[in-house]
């Protein structure tokens, strides 16, 4: 549970409010981009600052414009909102027997203050985007097993080792959380457009030709 003694923030949820209101009745928010002071900032501990109805809310206007954009993971941050919140949901397509970038079901849910830490020493390195950094890709080396830890909308804490894209997800999004963007550690000379990746590197999901290609190392 959140703190017994944690109060309503009247002005905050006042804010909340409005910033809702932004995504209109198509409950789609604007996503701000690279360069906004807000993506670089650490965000507030969640402790039940806002009420539960503009929790609820803010956590299913997040899941829409999510998806609309679309995107895998949507933190607090990428909407102008400095809360340790996040919602992450993936799902693998019909069909899919998945590849190398071990692609799993990734269900819906909010995390609220999420935290991991590695398990073992593996990593991967594949491509990643940032609905931030609208337009681009770049290779980012990640963990390839965490244990991920957050709370829910009650306050419920949750533990669970997540692996592969889940995994990549979770740190993704966390790492919003503290004013860190993907292309912080990503490899630079991987960068590409989305057309580019679409072109030339969709087929090869490890990038091991457009690491021979463009110059850069796994």
């Amino acid at each position: 549970m959140f703190g017994h003694n944690s109060k309503v923030d009247l002005e905050l949820n006042r804010e909340v409010e409005k910033l809702i209101k932004t995504g209109g009745k198509e409950k789609i928010m604007p996503i701000v981009q690279a360069g906004e002071p807000v993506l670089r900032q650490q965000t507030i501990a969640y402790d039940g600052q806002l009420s539960r109805k503009t929790l609820d809310k803010l956590i299913d206007t997040m899941r829409t414009t999510m998806l609309e954009a679309p995107g895998v993971g949507l933190a607090a941050t990428q909407i102008g909102l400095g809360l340790a919140l996040a919602v992450v949901e993936d799902h693998v397509c019909e069909g899919d027997d998945g590849d190398s970038r071990e692609a799993a079901e990734f269900p819906f849910h909010a995390i609220i203050n999420p935290s991991y830490e590695p398990i073992g020493a593996e990593t991967r390195s594949f491509y990643e985007g940032c609905l931030s950094f609208d337009g681009y890709q770049a290779v980012r080396k990640r963990w390839l097993d965490i244990t991920a830890r957050w709370q829910d909308e009650d306050g419920n804490k949750h533990e669970e080792h997540l692996h592969g894209w889940p995994a990549r997800i979770f740190q993704h999004e966390t790492d919003h959380l503290s004013g860190e963007l993907y292309i912080d550690q990503a490899e630079i000379r991987s960068l590409t457009t989305n057309e580019n990746l679409e072109d030339f590197w969709c087929e090869d999901p490890v990038p091991t030709e457009a690491a021979a290609e463009l110059g850069f190392e796994l």
